[in-house]
């Protein structure tokens, strides 16, 4: 498989305290094949070997998409997040994930996303993915075979879903429902009923958890942001609205979070 095209050096979005967690373990995104990619964004491969060492907790703000996790011989689907979850590392192991993208999911699923917002389920309850034990680069390429197998070959609605939550993502003036219905050409209760069946979460939430990102960033790279101006950039009414959402969402006042304690 190729390597994917950012890096965690370069966009860490997701991962809480990035740099930290690094120092842990170690984080390999490779693209999928061009059939897949229609449907899933990366696939990443976590590594770590802590024998000797106190056990590490990795926070994470997903993406608002599904993550495909096979680690120890099981696979697990893991639905689109409202909070922070973490994941407790020890001894020596890996963890081979397809993450897709947003309502890349939704053709396997086969009903509305919202179904299964927080939850994780056994991925043979869903569909039938290859797991083994051996080598992760292998297993990566016979899991891509897979999908290809499965995935639709005609456009499938909950594309253009994706279209919409990638705009948001990459355009940091979307910053309302009502705005972000209006530029896309259709009434907001459409647009929310259609971020629950294809995404799972809705469009408030996934405006707020790009945003999110693009603070956490900012926060961790280079000289403090001037919060003020970010807060108003970022589609918040001030900065104190930004920070109680930042420290509701993240845990720590935005502040801290870009000087985190050693």
């Amino acid at each position: 498989m190729e390597p994917y095209s950012a890096g965690v050096e370069r966009d860490a979005r997701g991962i809480l305290d990035p740099e930290a967690g690094l120092t842990r373990f170690r984080l390999d995104r490779y693209a999928p094949s061009e059939r897949v990619a229609r449907f899933v964004d990366r696939y990443w491969l976590a590594s770590w070997d802590l024998t000797g060492c106190e056990p590490y907790t990795q926070r994470v703000l997903a993406h608002p998409v599904v993550n495909l996790v096979l680690t120890g011989g099981t696979a697990t689907v893991h639905g689109p997040t409202t909070e922070v979850t973490s994941r407790v590392l020890e001894g020596e192991g890996w963890a081979l994930g397809a993450m897709f993208r947003p309502a890349g999911f939704r053709p396997l699923l086969g009903r509305a996303m919202s179904g299964i917002v927080d939850a994780e389920l056994p991925a043979p309850e869903v569909f039938d993915p290859v797991v083994r034990l051996g080598d992760p680069l292998a297993l990566m390429a016979e899991l891509d075979r897979v999908l290809t197998g499965l995935l639709p070959v005609r456009r499938h609605p909950a594309e253009d879903t994706r279209d919409i939550v990638e705009r948001v993502a990459a355009d940091l003036s979307a910053v309302s429902v009502s705005g972000l219905a209006e530029r896309e050409g259709v009434g907001v209760r459409l647009l929310q009923r259609r971020f629950a069946d294809h995404v799972g979460l809705g469009p408030k939430t996934v405006i707020r958890r790009y945003r999110l990102y693009e603070a956490a960033e900012r926060a961790r790279r280079g000289a403090p942001p001037d919060w003020g101006r970010l807060a108003v950039e970022l589609g918040f009414s001030d900065q104190s609205h930004l920070t109680r959402e930042f420290t509701a969402v993240i845990g720590v006042p935005p502040g801290r979070y870009a000087t985190p304690a050693d």
